[in-house]
């Protein structure tokens, strides 16, 4: 049954990409349970299996937490899927056919296949072919890549709602440009992957890569490498339900999420007009360049008013 716009735009949270300790974990996910307006939060190491032993075992009071406050909550996968151990990883993660997983590598779609899954926005969903082949395996609700522009979304949405499935966009963060099989992080401090000693726990929001020039260029966290510029798609919410667009994902950073939450929530409801939203914004990570480039068809890290 093909599935109407919503006048009701879902907020969500993504998956914590960076490595906090274990108690800034759990405290940044208690605090979103009692305070976010956000519907369902997305659990999971995506960046490297390395570090989910350090929050392996908080995952039951955080998970407990977030849905005793009324939250859903979706296990994400890994995002790169090399080593017999990730495997193994990703196996336990999609064993339980209770729980709701976020497949963020192909590795996870052999286990999901026939089960409701999402798929997150790790696996390029860029047209409307590849989404009709995910819905038939069990998805129903995407995260599209943050390159994908405007018209392309719009595209991807009819076919989603002739599908019966749901499209959901990145709307805040710094935006993943690739992955690998490498940590750019530990090799940055000398170090390799095996023994990178987690030096990744010492930039919260990823270690900033500069031209040399001295412009600030992307940012890498781990084997990830992210923009500079931090994703705000305020703005453009209004075109985005139009779209057919019913989830706006946050992805969390340092700063104040409950506050960057609230304000979305306010614009999302109209009770906010999209300018003083972005005002409000720059006071909670007064330290982000925005960029929306993507959306317009610019290139990514460009601000289009």
């Amino acid at each position: 049954m093909a599935v109407e716009p919503s006048e009701s735009i879902a907020l969500t949270l993504g998956p914590l990409a960076f490595n906090w300790s274990p108690t800034a974990w759990r405290d940044f996910y208690f605090r979103i349970a009692d305070e976010a307006p956000v519907a369902d939060v997305y659990v999971g190491e995506v960046v490297c299996s390395k570090r989910s032993i350090f929050t392996e075992k908080l995952y039951p009071p955080v998970v407990n937490r977030l849905a005793t406050a009324g939250k859903r909550v979706i296990r994400s996968t890994l995002a790169t899927v090399f080593l017999p151990g990730d495997r193994a990883i990703v196996a336990q993660l999609c064993s339980n056919p209770g729980e709701l997983v976020e497949a963020n590598d192909v590795a996870a779609l052999f286990h999901l296949r026939g089960r409701r899954h999402h798929i997150g926005p790790f696996l390029n969903v860029y047209n409307e072919r590849t989404l009709e082949v995910l819905v038939r395996q069990g998805a129903d609700n995407v995260c599209l890549p943050a390159e994908i522009p405007a018209d392309v979304i719009r595209r991807i949405c009819t076919a989603a709602r002739a599908s019966g499935a749901t499209v959901e966009v990145q709307s805040f963060g710094r935006m993943s440009l690739a992955v690998s099989g490498r940590c750019y992080h530990a090799r940055a401090h000398g170090k390799t992957r095996d023994g990178c000693q987690f030096v990744c726990d010492r930039e919260p929001d990823g270690l900033l890569l500069e031209t040399r020039d001295d412009v600030p260029f992307l940012v890498v966290n781990g084997n990830q490498v992210l923009s500079f510029t931090w994703l705000n798609l305020l703005g453009a919410i209004g075109d985005l339900r139009r779209a057919g667009v019913t989830r706006l994902r946050l992805a969390p950073h340092s700063c104040d999420m409950v506050q960057v939450a609230r304000i979305f929530r306010r614009v999302a409801d109209e009770d906010m007009s999209g300018d003083e939203g972005i005002v409000r914004l720059r006071a909670v990570a007064p330290d982000a360049t925005f960029a929306n480039g993507f959306l317009a068809g610019r290139p990514g890290h460009s601000w289009v008013g």
